[in-house]
């Protein structure tokens, strides 16, 4: 095929990326019948080709006129981007040629029962400051490539024999190192560059010889902070695109911020094409209209790929029908943000929703409908959709003039908040003294994160509760029973501390969601995390208060069932934010300080119920920081504030801990020693323990529980192999700092994986006491 597709239409729709999971979570259905072996791989690439072909057909019908391909990932797209280049480390056993599904899945979650031994999942960590995870590629120095994977190509050759006119996306080669890591010693990743592009430039040459004349390389590495081998490398890599491919017209997208300081950068690029976040960098497009060079395409990123609140469509043409005036509508896209992955796929999904609040969200499908209103109206008159128009403006109406947005009780309880609601009552040494005394713990204490496995009979009991199927108190007794077990098995296991297991919980934000007021849940409003894990933000939309206690009772029957600590289990206040869908109409700090007056409420009320050992999980605190360094203290002060704000109303005997995972440590240290939690239990196995050189630079003063168990994988890491990690935490921590747990919460595993994990957990503990403690 060489006749290659035909120009755009003015104003071109281009939706950017699509959500992966299908309208109701068909891929996770899929991944998780082939991992457990009930489905063929052949059934798994049909549902997922199904979803691929279902998701155009309806971006098409929705009025968008450019469709992503490529976009469509079984598990993460920086991990194929990792497989199509041939970046596999050795030892999972691939040797050139096409790689099967065994060794992306082998990558993806590790390997058990594998002669010569099971091998780790790679490393994850968050997608710059998303709540969606990637798997970090590794990368030696002496790394060769190859196009070892044709995905994109494939797909797109899907996509034009069923008629769509795709425009392929992949992530483009300075992203892609930039978010590898080195092997076998440090060095920068960009050194690898000029053995990179060749495959990419193999890669374009497939797609053009299936006719295609444009593809979409992201570069969101663009609205970072950049030096100049960053830059000296975007130089290289898009000059060599335009040198070998000179009639394939690329758009580059930036997304996630303004490009700032790399503006000019940007623009000297010699690319067909540039994608703008104005959501997120709304005051650039002045300057970028201003230097535009001739003859360049402008993506205009309008509607926020990021959030679910409706657009004003009348504040967006009052300000693009001015642009389009002067730049003509043939050189102008319309486009989300971002991709729209990051959103759930279908408001129409939802039933029961509260009308006023529904009428002011927009998620991918609406969102995209928004997109061909504003296209239309700029194109033959806001006439031409006049009923659209009033519709959603009196929409947004109704919601900002909504009573429950605003509780003055609130505000002024927010307002008065002083430096004394901040700060505990003693300094950690003083309070580490009388929580050793109050809870009694052996050297290299054990505990878990916090959940135990969500069993089939679990989720039933919770659906048919949901349901009204079982009555309050059926419900009430199947968890107690279900804790009692929890409570016994980690008494025989030798656990020290010890956690109800989160029965009751469908998702740590969503729980305490649905018991704040301010907070709405929906029953579809579904967008993934990683792999086949898929979460669903609450949406955030007014004032936030706590009607009454959340967790106490729970709280206080388990500790009723043994001698041993339980721990009470919270969200944090920042993670809360971070992890929903917040309002736009207030700053994030003061949404963020109601979240954290109504948990210090709880935190109190479980301390005055006897429970000695509080923990507020922020694994999102680092996620959320700026990707600018220039922003990071301000957000850094806010969040560590509302923190404290949290957990500093109780006495010095009461164990405050924290948990963080996944998250690069090194730039947020000394927040994280700011927000003087007692006990910080980290993310570290994936990493074999890299994360704690942060801590150990810092001489991070509190305790430590660094992960030794990789939760996200299937495979039982053995007792030697979790010792050797407590060594190696050991060479850069004092003993005495040191918990020893899980890396993240056990709710996706099942019990026949966590029994024996956690037994062989417990059993290095006690051999590192031996060695430590033999008294």
């Amino acid at each position: 095929m060489t006749v290659r597709a035909s120009a755009p239409p003015p104003l071109a729709v281009a939706t950017l990326g699509w959500p992966r999971i299908g309208p109701r979570r068909e891929l996770k259905t899929a991944l998780e019948a082939f991992w457990a072996g009930r489905s063929s791989a052949t059934e798994l690439l049909d549902a997922a080709a199904a979803l691929r072909a279902a998701s155009w057909a309806r971006q098409q019908g929705l009025g968008a006129d450019i469709l992503p391909s490529g976009d469509f990932s079984l598990y993460d797209h920086v991990l194929d981007t990792a497989v199509t280049v041939g970046a596999i480390p050795p030892e999972y056993g691939w040797r050139g040629g096409p790689v099967d599904l065994a060794t992306v899945f082998a990558l993806a979650r590790g390997t058990r029962g594998r002669p010569g031994g099971d091998l780790p999942a790679l490393e994850m960590t968050k997608w710059f400051d998303t709540n969606y995870h990637y798997l970090v590629p590794e990368l030696s120095r002496d790394q060769r490539f190859e196009l070892a994977s044709t995905a994109v190509v494939d797909q797109t050759a899907e996509a034009l024999a069923m008629g769509f006119r795709p425009r392929p996306v992949f992530l483009g080669p300075v992203t892609f190192l930039r978010l590898s890591k080195p092997r076998g010693g440090h060095f920068d990743t960009l050194e690898l560059l000029p053995a990179l592009l060749p495959v990419y430039v193999a890669l374009l040459r497939r797609l053009e010889s299936l006719g295609i004349g444009a593809v979409q390389i992201d570069e969101p590495r663009l609205v970072l902070d950049l030096d100049e081998a960053e830059r000296n490398a975007f130089r290289t890599a898009y000059a060599t695109f335009a040198r070998e491919l000179p009639g394939l017209a690329i758009t580059l997208t930036a997304w996630f911020g303004p490009l700032g300081d790399n503006l000019d950068l940007a623009l000297a690029l010699p690319v067909a094409g540039l994608h703008l976040d104005l959501v997120r960098g709304s005051d650039q497009l002045e300057q970028v209209l201003a230097r535009l060079p001739e003859g360049r395409r402008l993506s205009l990123g309008v509607v926020d790929g990021r959030n679910v609140w409706r657009a004003d469509l009348v504040a967006l043409l009052d300000r693009l029908e001015p642009v389009v005036a002067r730049w003509g509508a043939e050189r102008l896209e319309l486009a989300p943000s971002c991709s729209l992955l990051h959103v759930p796929i279908d408001l129409a999904l939802e039933e029961g929703l509260d009308p006023v609040i529904a009428g002011g969200l927009a998620f991918a499908v609406q969102k995209v409908e928004e997109l061909a209103i504003l296209r239309r109206a700029l194109l033959r008159g806001r006439a031409a959709v006049a009923d659209r128009l009033e519709a959603a403006g009196e929409a947004l109406r109704r919601l900002r003039a909504d009573p429950r947005r605003f509780d003055p009780r609130v505000r002024a309880r927010t307002a008065a908040v002083g430096a004394e609601d901040l700060r505990r009552h003693s300094p950690y040494p003083r309070r580490r003294g009388a929580q050793r005394a109050n809870l009694a713990l052996p050297l290299f204490p054990t505990t878990t994160i916090g959940s135990f496995p969500q069993t089939p009979e679990v989720r039933r009991a919770r659906a048919a509760h949901a349901r009204g199927t079982i009555s309050e108190g059926d419900y009430e007794a199947f968890l107690r029973a279900e804790i009692v077990r929890a409570i016994r098995w980690q008494e025989r296991a030798g656990l020290d501390v010890l956690v109800h297991g989160e029965f009751e919980r469908n998702d740590m934000v969503q729980y305490f969601a649905e018991r704040l007021a301010g907070f709405l849940v929906t029953r579809h409003g579904w967008v993934q995390s990683y792999g086949s894990r898929c979460v669903r933000p609450p949406i955030l939309f007014g004032d936030v208060d706590r009607p009454k206690p959340m967790t106490v009772e729970t709280a206080t029957y388990a500790q009723s069932c043994t001698d041993r600590p339980v721990k009470g289990m919270l969200t944090g206040p920042v993670t809360m934010v971070q992890w929903s869908f917040v309002r736009d109409d207030l700053p994030k700090d003061e949404v963020c300080r109601q979240v954290a007056l109504a948990l210090r409420d709880e935190v109190r009320d479980l301390e005055a119920a006897g429970i000695r050992i509080v923990q507020i999980d922020e694994p999102a605190l680092r996620e959320g920081l700026p990707l600018r360094r220039a922003e990071r203290a301000a957000y850094l002060d806010w969040a560590v504030a509302c923190f404290r704000l949290a957990s500093s109303g109780v006495a010095d005997a009461t164990q405050i801990h924290t948990h963080m995972c996944y998250s690069e440590f090194n730039d947020i240290i000394e927040a994280i020693a700011a927000l003087d939690a007692d006990v910080i239990s980290i993310e570290a196995a994936r990493s074999k323990m890299e994360l704690l050189e942060a801590f150990t630079r810092f001489r991070y003063p509190n305790e430590i529980g660094p992960g030794v168990y990789d939760i996200h994988s299937p495979r039982t890491p053995s007792v030697a192999e979790m010792v050797r990690l407590l060594e190696i935490a050991c060479e850069r921590l004092a003993p005495e700092q040191i918990w020893v747990n899980p890396d993240c919460g056990l709710k996706t595993r099942s019990w026949e994986e966590v029994e024996p994990a956690i037994t062989n957990m417990v059993e290095a503990a006690r051999a590192m006491r031996r060695r430590y403690a033999p008294s």
